[in-house]
């Protein structure tokens, strides 16, 4: 399948840095495939900041993002504290970043356990035991 925007000769210099230096997630390659102009356009989205922070911070972004409990991309996790490890960030430093980020997965509990207890509670009002 192709779209006018994917032609084989768009370049296409993000996707294959990417290729290039094993930050390319494979499941990329059907959005790839359907309109690499697109892909281009997203990736160049995501990396937009990177040129603002230091290598070490955007790294540690990185883990954190893909660690998130809503990505869980183990890939990229290893990947970003590789890179993150080969510029000299500490063990210490990394595992702060993915303590701080499993915090997110907190918000079940906080969510969830109020509406339990109104639950209860009100089941409790209209057929007590």
């Amino acid at each position: 399948m192709s779209t006018p925007h994917s032609t084989d000769s768009s370049p296409t210099p993000i996707s294959d840095a990417l290729h290039a230096n094993g930050y390319w997630n494979p499941n990329w390659d059907p959005i790839a495939e359907v309109d690499k102009v697109w892909m281009e356009k997203f990736l160049n989205m995501g990396l937009h900041g990177k040129h603002m922070l230091d290598p070490k911070t955007f790294e540690l972004i990185a883990i954190a993002v893909d660690a998130s409990c809503t990505h869980m991309y183990a890939p990229g996790v290893r990947t970003h504290i590789r890179k993150a490890l080969e510029l000299g960030v500490t063990k210490e430093e990394i595992a702060a970043v993915l303590q701080l980020t499993s915090v997110l997965g907190v918000h079940t509990m906080s969510m969830g356990a109020p509406i339990l207890l109104e639950e209860v509670a009100a089941r409790q009002t209209t057929n007590p035991t």
